[in-house]
């Protein structure tokens, strides 16, 4: 399949940020939904957007760049060009949390309550995007006779974007029931997030072939692994004191 979808004046635009823009808009959507269920003035969710929405980009490209500098040390320049690909989800996330940290100290709002409300809709994006992947023949795996590998190159290998995106899915359908009905103490959705993802992201990098790679490391199994332990002892401190109870 054709990367690029169409040409709108010259410019190429292509599946993967067609998927990616459709992600952001279906989950504002939805976290606009979130907000007014809580009675939460839409204003403050879309002002925190404008920051957050272009500095994860810029997370994710940097995060990619660190990983990967032998790619760029000899001509630097090319680490500006995001239509080189070459974009990590990790970097998205801490981005995205940096943002949003500042951005509640200055407006003076709960962090957690708009990181629970956001939770969701982030996962679901992140299951939407990963068909861009697919569309580039990207982040898969390595071979495998299962039926439902797909070819890459004559190769029949691991399709570890399917795995990501339905394992995402799922976690969108758990959280968006679980904020409605169990969720008890601010910040609870969210760290089920990052804990949920992270446990996925732990199993199915180890099929990947693209891996980001700290010496003999894969960077993604150590922050998962870092991201299920933090989040799971926040989790605990919080019901155990019984913090920011709802």
């Amino acid at each position: 399949m054709d990367p690029i979808a169409f040409r709108l004046f010259g410019v190429a635009i292509t599946w993967y940020g067609i998927l990616i823009g459709s992600g952001v808009l279906i989950g504002t959507l939805i976290a606009l939904q979130e907000t007014r269920r809580r009675g939460i003035d839409e204003e403050v969710l879309l002002d925190l957007l404008i920051f957050a929405i272009p500095i994860s980009i810029v997370g994710a490209r940097l995060y990619y760049v660190i990983f990967s500098w032998d790619l760029y040390k000899d001509n630097p320049i090319e680490a500006f060009n995001l239509r080189g690909g070459g974009l990590a989800i990790h970097g998205a996330i801490i981005g995205a949390i940096i943002v949003t940290v500042i951005f509640c100290k200055i407006r003076k709002e709960n962090f957690w309550v708009l990181a629970d409300i956001a939770a969701p809709s982030l996962i679901l994006g992140q299951a939407i995007g990963r068909w861009g992947n697919y569309i580039n023949q990207e982040a898969h795996g390595g071979p495998t006779d299962l039926p439902w590998g797909i070819m890459v190159n004559g190769v029949k290998v691991h399709p570890t974007f399917l795995y990501e995106s339905i394992w995402n899915f799922l976690i969108f359908i758990f959280l968006f029931w679980y904020s409605r009905k169990k969720s008890e103490i601010k910040g609870e959705v969210f760290l089920l997030y990052l804990s949920l993802y992270s446990l996925g992201r732990l199993f199915i990098e180890g099929l990947r072939t693209d891996s980001l790679m700290w010496g003999s490391i894969r960077v993604a199994q150590l922050i998962s692994i870092l991201s299920i332990g933090i989040c799971l002892l926040i989790l605990y401190k919080k019901k155990k004191s019984k913090i920011d109870i709802k």
